[in-house]
């Protein structure tokens, strides 16, 4: 009886000395961004409704959830969220889905000033995920102003808390409707559980293109010549990024002017 109890004890002894190793090792799979964001219900709901619709849109370009890089541009005269997508280790983007931007406040033209109700324009980045809106059910925070911004405005107080979220009303934000800022949200979980610490939103006013250069020129280049320039130097980055596919290296002039690298 001795014996057995001692082999008992052996036992156990042995099992829980594995035990934390196979705990450890769990965690360290589940403690990245992915599970902590799991943690809030309107994530989980998401992960429900949209996760295989995101795998089957992935494989068509050969692309997994857990090795992803995405880069989102917005187009306000268009109303169009596209997003682009690569593996980390690759140095081109290209195109993935669209979306609809429900509503948009303002006009073509960044935004100078809190209270002017523009969407704004130039190229930034994600810097805050909310998964518990209280106004717009998930968003994704826009870093405005940004260096440029601060430059090229007078004003004193610029505004900020600028988002790309849900519902389909905002003013200065891009409201994408509660089903899809589910996806985009997940995309961009997906994209920082997978390291990439930066992820580019560039917005345009329009689709930069020759015609429309022209188009809005025309409309805009007797009042508002300040505009005009501000999108050629928008227009600069724009061909670069959709002539080579890489994302951008943008720093700032003295003047507020967007300078990209190669």
């Amino acid at each position: 009886m001795f014996v057995g109890r001692w082999l008992k004890l052996l036992l156990v002894v042995m099992l829980s000395a594995a035990l934390p190793r196979a705990v450890c090792a769990q965690n360290a799979d589940d403690d990245g961004f992915l599970a902590r964001q799991k943690k809030f219900e309107r994530v989980k709901v998401a992960l429900q409704e949209k996760a295989d619709l995101i795998d089957r849109q992935l494989e068509t370009m050969n692309l997994a959830r857990d090795k992803l890089n995405v880069l989102f541009v917005a187009y306000k005269a268009e109303n169009r969220l596209d997003i682009y997508a690569k593996k980390p280790e690759a140095a081109r983007y290209s195109k993935l889905t669209s979306w609809r931007i429900c509503h948009a406040s303002g006009k073509p033209g960044p935004k100078r000033k809190q209270g002017d109700k523009q969407v704004p324009e130039g190229f930034y980045q994600i810097d805050r995920f909310n998964p518990v809106s209280n106004a717009a059910h998930m968003s994704l925070g826009i870093n405005y102003p940004n260096a440029a911004d601060r430059r090229k405005s007078r004003a004193a107080n610029l505004g900020g808390d600028i988002f790309i979220h849900g519902h389909c009303f905002s003013i200065g934000c891009l409201a994408i409707t509660d089903d899809k800022i589910r996806e985009i949200y997940l995309y961009a979980v997906y994209a920082r559980n997978s390291g990439q610490k930066i992820i580019p939103v560039y917005m345009f006013p329009f689709e930069m293109t020759p015609k429309n250069m022209k188009k809005y020129g025309l409309i805009y280049g007797y009042f508002r010549p300040e505009w005009v320039n501000f999108w050629r130097n928008l227009k600069t980055g724009y061909d670069q990024f959709m002539s080579d596919g890489k994302p951008l290296v943008v720093s700032v002039t003295p003047t507020g002017d967007y300078r990209f690298g190669p």
